[in-house]
């Protein structure tokens, strides 16, 4: 059991988190297969992938983070 399973928080579906970063599924798979950006996995539950809220919105502020130069 890893992180994941254990957050109860909001899931969201794999075609509303492709309308977050306004990016087309394919592209949605390119970056779960590239390890580097670190991209949160998602959860299947009956063959359709989910992601948790929370690592999203954690994900998106380590990017902010180094996106800004230091």
């Amino acid at each position: 059991m890893n992180e994941n399973d254990q957050d109860t928080g909001p899931l969201i579906p794999a075609k509303q988190a492709c309308a977050r970063y306004k990016i087309v599924t394919r592209t949605l798979g390119r970056w779960l297969e590239n390890e580097a950006l670190k991209f949160p996995r998602p959860i299947v539950i009956n063959g359709r992938r989910y992601f948790r809220e929370r690592l999203l919105e954690e994900w998106e502020k380590r990017r902010a983070g180094s996106l800004g130069g230091a």
